[in-house]
């Protein structure tokens, strides 16, 4: 892609990235399909086998209360209490992996839909079932949709985002970058949580200086 958009590097298990999930749609309102967004998934813990221990929920619930704090979003814990919980991130990330095959605003809203239904809802969003119903609730055929993403096809698409991320430099989630300049160089919006205002305002100047 030549004209100016965002790669936004996220991942549907990423508690911040779910607490910057707003920002996403106030970029999507203000800018439309003039700044169009780009999900990468960043690979947050995919792959991962151990079950939670009750200690590593604590820690977690902990970091939801900050995000909570900071943007004033519902969390419901529900979705990681079964016993013998796995938080593997690779499902819900292949799944957002198979939406973008429907395009970048399908992508965009799978992504949202799963952090709501694992962050908000407290679904477990691990479960090849959970991500069918999403699937489905956005509109996609269920069966067609879960059959890519069972194959090895949509496996290593996703595993190819990692990479991505990580010859980027992409050390934390959410991250934000716009491109290309008049030099075809692309620049860091927010490494990390950063509030509507203060994105919505960066973009908007650097659009105007590309422009000029």
């Amino acid at each position: 892609m030549t004209t100016p958009h965002l790669i936004y590097f996220s991942d549907p298990m990423c508690s911040w990235c779910y607490g910057f999930s707003p920002v996403i749609e106030d970029i999507r309102r203000t800018f439309g399909r003039a700044l169009p967004v780009r999900v990468v998934m960043g690979g947050l813990r995919p792959g991962t086998e151990t079950p939670m221990t009750e200690e590593a929920k604590l820690e977690i619930a902990d970091h939801w209360t900050h995000v909570h704090e900071a943007t004033g979003l519902p969390f419901n814990g529900a979705g990681m209490s079964r016993p013998g919980f796995v938080y593997d991130t690779d499902p819900a990330a292949r799944a957002v992996v198979v939406a973008r095959g429907e395009g970048e605003e399908m992508a965009a809203a799978f992504l949202g839909r799963t952090q709501r239904a694992f962050y908000a809802e407290g679904r477990d969003v691990t479960l090849a079932e959970t991500l069918a119903d999403i699937a489905e609730e956005l509109g996609l055929d269920r069966e067609p949709f879960m059959e890519a993403w069972a194959a090895d096809e949509a496996k290593e698409e996703t595993w190819r985002d990692y990479a991505i991320s990580q010859r980027a430099g992409v050390t934390g989630f959410p991250t934000l970058v716009a491109g290309p300049n008049s030099e075809g160089v692309y620049g860091v919006v927010t490494r990390g949580f950063a509030p509507g205002e203060q994105v919505i305002g960066i973009l908007k100047e650097w659009l105007e200086r590309i422009a000029a």
